[in-house]
């Protein structure tokens, strides 16, 4: 199938696919997210310069300029490199920057951009700068599609068994680097597999019949227990409702006039 008549999707579509599926429907479809808060476009972009400045780094452009207007991004870097040798160029050991793969499942096509992946001849690791200060737990990086499809990615895109794979993530910010490492297994490989496969059939489904039909997409069986986005759905059908209980008043008034 050509490339233009895929549907691509990136680690952000399947978490909030996964987690709410009107919110996606809002966010990617009807194009109704909500703009960043000030404080966040400022973390966005510092995040942005510290992706830059790895990238030349790596690159071994100039990075002088980068660093001479920001103290905090100077720091950052100097207390990562302290804290990962391995982050030390090799001239024998391949590594790239913001490399980019592509995997396509169906009528989907998946795109990861690794922040640095270093490739030896009997492992890879993907390394990923997080430059907001406070790293979530473990367990829920374990379960966030980033992690899950940077690995399967390279697990289907290279000639790397799964066991010889693993992700880190740096969380740069804090002036003290902090950082977390997943490995990667065939049975971990294969519920990525079976999960994406799932995922995607129901994505093609809901989306024919938003399309077709002008059908939203459903909400998850424990939506009211376990959705991030609960209360906002919440808090429109009572909007809904008021708004029909208004109409409807109205109308009973318009009668007893005539």
């Amino acid at each position: 199938m050509p490339e233009q008549d895929l549907i691509r999707l990136s680690q952000s579509h399947l978490n909030l696919l996964n987690a709410c599926p009107p919110r996606f429907q809002q966010v990617y479809l009807d194009c109704l997210g909500s703009l960043p808060k000030p404080s966040q476009q400022d973390n966005m972009q510092w995040g942005s310069r510290f992706h830059l400045l790895m990238q030349q780094r790596e690159l071994t452009l100039p990075i002088e300029a980068l660093l001479a207007t920001d103290a905090e991004l100077d720091n950052s870097l100097k207390a990562l490199i302290r804290a990962a040798p391995e982050l030390e160029p090799d001239p024998n050991i391949w590594r790239e920057a913001e490399h980019c793969r592509t995997f396509s499942l169906g009528n989907f096509l998946f795109t990861v951009i690794y922040d640095l992946l270093i490739a030896k001849t009997d492992r890879a690791i993907i390394f990923d700068w997080k430059t907001y200060r406070n790293p979530p737990p473990s367990k829920q990086l374990a379960k966030d599609w980033q992690t899950r499809l940077y690995l399967y990615v390279l697990a289907e895109t290279s000639e790397y068994e799964p066991e010889q794979l693993q992700m880190t993530y740096w969380f740069v910010k804090s002036g003290q680097p902090k950082s977390k490492t997943f490995s990667y297994s065939q049975q971990q490989h294969q519920q990525n597999a079976q999960e994406l496969i799932v995922l995607t059939a129901n994505l093609a489904r809901w989306l024919s019949n938003y399309q077709q039909l002008q059908t939203d997409l459903p909400h998850q069986p424990d939506c009211q227990q376990n959705c991030p986005y609960h209360h906002l759905f919440s808090a429109e059908d009572q909007t809904v409702n008021r708004h029909q209980e208004l109409l409807k008043s109205i109308d009973e008034i318009e009668e007893i006039a005539i």
